[in-house]
């Protein structure tokens, strides 16, 4: 049987993480409606319980130190929402998870965004992928930052560019 608040809750966190990440670091308001899309209350004026997920997804990845908020909009999103160090460091870093193949005739620099956990969260919302969507998210959710070693921008940094000359000082 399968789980679908988990496929929601997985595509929630995706495009929750991706909108900070995308205003990065401009705090900036999340609105479940921009998440989901629009939602009918109920005639008490109670909001569904897909929209009322969508808004617990984004109080708990506040709460479990993936972004910060000032407060919320009623019960209709988050204002003043930006990713915290953890998730910005998670996201911007190389990623061991692998779902695509990329192009060997790509530049360097184009090849290092491309592995980035960010930009496998894009793809994964671009191809409405639940399977590699919740995989991306379940790998994200399992990870903790990790120092960046310099090497990590070996393949990007020439031996003749001022960063370098700068490293061997």
């Amino acid at each position: 049987m399968s789980h679908l608040h988990i496929d929601d809750f997985s595509h929630d966190v995706a495009r929750i993480l991706m909108q900070a990440y995308m205003s990065f670091p401009r705090p900036c308001a999340l609105y479940v409606e921009d998440i989901i899309g629009p939602t009918e209350v109920d005639d008490v004026g109670l909001h569904s319980s897909r929209h009322m997920a969508c808004l617990g997804a984004m109080l708990w990845l506040a709460e479990e130190g993936f972004i910060r908020y000032e407060a919320t909009i009623f019960q209709e999103g988050i204002e003043q929402a930006v990713l915290t160090n953890k998730t910005f460091v998670l996201l911007t870093a190389l990623s061991e998870l692998r779902l695509d193949n990329t192009d060997p005739a790509l530049p360097a620099t184009v090849k290092h965004e491309k592995a980035t956990l960010a930009e496998q969260f894009l793809q994964a919302i671009r191809a409405q992928d639940s399977v590699r969507t919740t995989a991306v998210v379940r790998y994200l959710l399992s990870r903790q930052p990790e120092p960046v070693a310099a090497g990590e921008f070996a393949d990007i940094i020439h031996s003749d560019s001022p960063l370098a000359e700068e490293d061997s000082l």
